[in-house]
């Protein structure tokens, strides 16, 4: 057909779900899941299948002097993990008493970045590196991020004395392995954060904009720009606060996190 010929409508290539999961978990077995430190790492002794609904292996890692079981529930290879089979899998995961459900997913439903636990069984989203796709060229060495943790933005927001809000942006919650706690990393994990300011529950739109890194933040910019810029004007988009923005209409606005990886998490607040 005239239209597959054209590049981009080519029909993809889809290996059988069977093999798809087997070479999933084969890399997961020996990459493990990174988050954003080194030390966060998830290394698992064994993965094994599980003939579940929508858990496929359970994974056993050291917590401590421990050994802990995870549920991992794998994703569409072409497609999105939505809220309602990220939900299904906790339940199953809960019910099986396992100890935390890792979900590899390689696109997650803007949603489901709001459901981080079920119960007592913390949900950990692992983004799947694209490179996966390439599992036929790619060399299974145990190295790289092929699956990566980003977790719940840490944010606080309050009314000013003229009843706006402002946010601040204090860092990213992470999953220790070493205690099975939840904990908050630093700023310096952030590469930029959105906010919606009057969130409508369906599409994010970027209200506002910030930026945040080490070093100089503007060095870059004007090289990429090859042009001088006004710093003054970018230091207002440099931050960790947020300007006021009045009392959204519809109750709720969200902010939007984003890392060095490139990866991104969402949060709603109702207001």
């Amino acid at each position: 057909d005239e239209l597959d010929a054209v590049e981009g409508n080519r029909p993809r290539k889809e290996m059988p779900a069977d093999e798809f999961a087997n070479m999933v978990l084969e890399h997961l077995k020996s990459s493990g899941v990174q988050q954003s430190a080194k030390e966060d790492r998830i290394s698992f002794n064994a993965v094994e299948g599980w003939p579940g609904d929508y858990i496929a292996a359970t994974g056993t890692f050291t917590e401590g002097s421990t050994e802990k079981r995870a549920a991992i529930f794998i994703g569409p290879e072409f497609g999105t993990v939505a809220r309602a089979d990220l939900t299904a899998a906790a339940r199953e995961a809960l019910d099986a008493r396992f100890d935390v459900l890792i979900a590899c997913g390689f696109n997650f439903e803007a949603h489901t970045s709001e459901l981080n636990k079920l119960g007592p069984l913390p949900i950990l989203k692992a983004k799947m590196n694209p490179e996966l796709h390439m599992s036929d060229e790619l060399k299974n060495t145990g190295s790289g991020n092929l699956f990566v943790v980003f977790g719940e933005p840490d944010i606080e927001w309050k009314f000013d004395d003229n009843g706006q809000i402002s946010v601040e942006v204090l860092g990213i919650d992470v999953f220790d392995p070493k205690t099975g706690e939840v904990r908050a990393s630093g700023k310096d994990d952030i590469a930029a954060w959105f906010i919606d300011t009057d969130y409508d529950e369906e599409s994010f739109f970027v209200r506002h904009a910030y930026f945040m890194g080490a070093n100089d933040p503007y060095k870059q910019l004007k090289t990429s720009l090859r042009a001088e810029i006004d710093e003054e004007a970018w230091e207002t988009l440099y931050r960790d606060t947020s300007r006021p923005f009045p009392r959204p209409s519809t109750g709720r606005f969200a902010v939007k996190v984003i890392n060095h990886f490139g990866d991104e998490v969402m949060k709603v607040f109702g207001v």
